[in-house]
């Protein structure tokens, strides 16, 4: 199976088995393609607190930055001059008054004007809503190579600390994964073995993770020795702060909450006539041209196969509502906005 479907269907059952062998488990948020400016994992869960998602729904669908999170984490619950009660960002103040007019645009803030002097107050008090985050690798076809490679990638994440829980989510054979893989594998990174048999997917864990401390520094490895005899050289690292980790965790979980795995279809081309979806449990893209699921990549304007739907498509409702890629939108955000809690 190409990476991309797999990659979906990863997330698919994580979305309603999370974690993995929990009877009533929680409700998780789960994207695809997220992390930091050096590392991006293909599927994070997000776990939340108790309540966390009712109390995170007053700020909106749409991600808070870094700007606008130190800004409804400061805000006070009185009328305050702006530079009185945020900390000093760092950087001029005027990148602060545009977050302040966003956030008031937005309606998670209260401002006034007091002269030339710009008052806030806070309307909703920013919850700790993230309990736990949680970091999976996916690589369907896992040869002895790519687990040498990915082992070295997954002994960063688990020296970085930044998630909770590391994860390798791999294909199963008829006789399940290959030791001698998973023995590349950090001891700390759980595995799920995914069965994707006769059409139909489920995975099972064969090796539970450790919990990592995301509370303590973190180890950011920026260069290692490639070993050997003649090589003496020593590793090179830098420590990441908890601090940094507390925002750039929170940072995540904000993208994720707006994102959401569905959101293929802003990338891929479901206005083509042969754009199709299957499966109600994803749903999954496929294409009716190939005759098989397509990848992110392939479904592009560039495609030779591509074609837009025909104008008599759109003449069922008012022309505004579209054709069936725009049904399709609307269903995907149906979708992600009921796993926020967000509709019914």
């Amino acid at each position: 199976m190409k990476e991309f479907g797999f990659e979906l269907r990863v997330c698919a059952w994580a979305e309603r088995n999370w974690p993995p062998g929990v009877a009533g488990g929680t409700d998780p948020v789960v994207a695809r393609q997220l992390g930091t400016t050096r590392r991006r994992w293909d599927t994070i869960v997000i776990e939340p607190t108790s309540g966390g998602l009712t109390e995170r729904a007053p700020f909106g669908e749409t991600r808070l930055g870094s700007d606008l999170l130190s800004l409804v984490r400061h805000a006070p619950a009185s009328w305050t001059y702006y530079r009185e009660c945020l900390p000093d960002p760092g950087y001029p103040w005027r990148y602060v008054r545009e977050a302040i007019h966003e956030a008031d645009d937005r309606g998670i803030i209260e401002t006034r004007r007091d002269g030339n002097r710009i008052e806030i107050r806070r309307r909703y008090r920013y919850p700790a809503w993230v309990d736990r985050v949680v970091a999976i690798e996916n690589k369907p076809d896992l040869n002895a190579a790519a687990a040498r490679r990915l082992g070295e990638q997954l002994e960063h994440d688990v020296a970085l600390g930044l998630a909770d829980e590391v994860w390798l989510a791999t294909e199963a054979s008829d006789g399940g994964v290959e030791p001698a893989l998973l023995e590349a594998m950090p001891v700390e990174v759980g595995i799920l073995a995914v069965s994707t048999a006769s059409g139909a997917y489920s995975c099972e864990p064969v090796w539970q993770p450790r919990t990592l401390t995301v509370t303590d520094p973190g180890t950011r490895i920026l260069d290692r020795p490639s070993g050997g005899s003649e090589d003496a050289s020593a590793a090179r690292f830098e420590y990441a702060d908890p601090e940094w980790k507390r925002r750039k965790r929170t940072e995540i979980a904000e993208r994720a909450y707006e994102r959401g795995w569905r959101s293929y279809a802003g990338t891929m081309r479901p206005d083509c006539r042969y754009f199709d979806l299957e499966d109600p449990s994803g749903p999954f893209p496929r294409c009716a041209a190939k005759g098989r699921p397509q990848t992110a990549a392939e479904c592009s304007g560039s495609c030779p196969s591509f074609e837009p739907e025909p104008p008599a498509w759109r003449t069922g409702g008012w022309p505004i509502e579209g054709g069936p890629g725009r049904a399709t939108k609307r269903l995907l955000d149906r979708k992600r906005r009921r796993r926020r809690g967000r509709d019914p």
